[in-house]
């Protein structure tokens, strides 16, 4: 966090748009444990809209800020703060009139989904395995989702999410990503966003000066991680204790007596690790690991020479052909962040009066935006997807986007570096445990780890979730390497409510019965 990541013309830049929903628990106590408000770090929680070649299809409200459609008898009238009700009903009647184009039967097909997901995620580990090796397009069809529902809402969401389309994914990782997101509770599709700067000056920074300065941690940016070596004691117990890397000067160094190793890699690190280390290769958790394949994602930054007013800040397109299969969304950083001269670095140049306030300001727009699923994208020049989005997409969801010029732009292309949650891929996932007793001083951290009897509520391509594993992991380590330790305590999402228990346990009963066999799953 320390060394800004910048454009070739010295502009502030980041890899990706990061929100933070409303059950991030752990972030938010990091917060507090920096002694950084809130308030200074993250936007208030923002609307959402989604656009489509035939205009605005639908908004995602601010749930927990949401005003009454319509007269509730009991509530009150129109305009009234949105009381909180059971999940999924409270969510229905929030989005009743926020779906611009999608009829209410095709929305009521999402009753199947909500099925499976009791079905899925109230079971053992063995019946959502089953559900792993389905995609989410054959979960979808034998649900009796409608065609309309996926293909315009569910299908955009999916790519912005978990950043590939429904047929290419896991149906457990669907389902637990849209319960955490959305089904959990009333609110829990609420979002917020960082505030100024990027999530690496606002948080990693100082959570890294914090442990530097009162842990006395070393840390060693530019490095990169080459062969991790293992070997076997006289008792014939194996342990990592070697670490050959490249220092920032691209110099070879190595690293001996090593106690422990979390791999807090996605998986292309974990792919490059594995194979320049044979000692950890013969273990199958990482070899298993290190051959799942990532997905491209591409972001971008135009700077505009005028303001363009947009609904709402943070942006979503829906099947658009320009796309050539991608997600995309844009984010309109001179809302979320008020335009501060930070977003513009050295070029920001406001006319000044002779006591220092500004009379005229030469900042415009700031709009970052990004591709996933990005292949089809991928091979063209930057200059062609600047254009794109400038000459197609932006226009066609904001018309006013056509009179803008654009004062600069940045590319950055990062192939395969997003985890892909693919049907049947759970097994091959890493587990936070490593190896287990085969290896104990390696252990996994991210997003995509099986944490086994440590699993958390947090799920999909989630920063929470990423957090949390790393407490867990570490948690681990000390367990595994030491004798006594204080372990780090992890703050668990919300409780499951009522309803959605109560429907587990009667699914249970079904399925134990042996009445309705699951035929649907192999």
């Amino acid at each position: 966090g320390a060394t800004p990541y910048l454009s070739k013309t010295g502009k502030p830049v980041e890899a990706g748009t990061r929100g933070f929903w409303k059950d991030y628990p752990n972030i938010n106590r990091l917060c507090a444990e920096l002694n950084i408000a809130e308030e200074d770090v993250f936007t208030p929680y923002t609307n959402s809209s989604f656009y489509s070649p035939d205009g605005l299809e639908a908004t995602a409200p601010v749930f927990g800020e949401a005003k009454l459609p319509f007269s509730i008898p009991g509530f009150g009238g129109s305009d009234q703060p949105f009381p909180m009700l059971p999940s999924p009903l409270g969510q229905v009647l929030a989005t009743f009139p926020l779906f611009e184009r999608i009829p209410l039967a095709d929305r009521a097909s999402m009753v199947g989904l909500l099925l499976a997901t009791v079905d899925c995620l109230g079971n053992d580990e063995a019946t959502q395995m089953e559900y792993d090796r389905m995609s989410a397009h054959d979960l979808f069809v034998k649900f009796g989702l409608s065609k309309r529902l996926v293909e315009d809402f569910i299908k955009p969401t999916l790519l912005v999410g978990l950043f590939k389309s429904p047929e290419e994914l896991s149906a457990l990782v669907v389902m637990e990503l849209l319960y955490y997101y959305a089904l959990a509770h009333q609110d829990s599709f609420d979002v917020r966003w960082i505030k100024n700067g990027t999530v690496a000056d606002s948080l990693v920074m100082p959570l890294a000066e914090k442990l530097q300065n009162v842990y006395n941690l070393k840390v060693m940016g530019g490095c990169r991680v080459g062969e991790i070596a293992v070997e076997k004691d006289e008792n014939g117990k194996a342990s990592a204790n070697k670490i050959t890397y490249q220092n920032s000067g691209g110099e070879t160094k190595t690293l001996h007596d090593v106690d422990g190793i979390i791999l807090a890699l996605g998986c292309k690190g974990m792919e490059s690790v594995v194979r320049a280390s044979p000692d950890l290769a013969r273990y199958q958790e990482f070899s298993l690991a290190a051959s799942l394949k990532g997905i491209d994602v591409i972001s971008c930054r135009i700077w505009f020479d005028r303001i363009v007013p947009t609904r709402t800040p943070a942006n979503v397109f829906s099947r658009f052909e320009a796309l050539r299969g991608a997600g995309g969304t844009f984010f309109m950083l001179d809302q979320l962040q008020e335009n501060s001269p930070d977003l513009w670095g050295a070029a920001a140049a406001d006319v000044l009066d002779d006591e220092g306030e500004v009379i005229e300001s030469t900042r415009g727009s700031v709009v970052a935006c990004d591709f996933y699923n990005a292949g089809g994208v991928m091979s063209l020049s930057d200059e062609d997807i600047i254009k794109t989005l400038t000459d197609e997409l932006l226009p066609s969801a904001v018309p006013r986007f056509a009179d803008a010029k654009v004062v600069d732009s940045w590319v950055g292309k990062y192939p395969g570096v997003v985890s892909w949650f693919s049907p049947g891929s759970y097994n091959k996932r890493p587990p936070l445990e490593g190896a287990g007793d085969a290896l104990p001083n390696v252990k996994c951290a991210g997003d995509w780890v099986r944490m086994g009897d440590r699993e958390h509520g947090a799920k999909g391509l989630c920063q929470e979730r990423a957090f949390v594993s790393g407490f867990e992991a570490a948690n681990s380590l000390l367990r595994s390497t030491t004798d006594a330790f204080v372990a780090t305590q992890v703050l668990p999402v919300r409780e499951d409510e009522t309803q959605f228990k109560a429907a587990v346990e009667v699914n249970k009963k079904i399925m134990g019965s042996g009445l309705l066999p699951r035929f649907w799953t192999r």
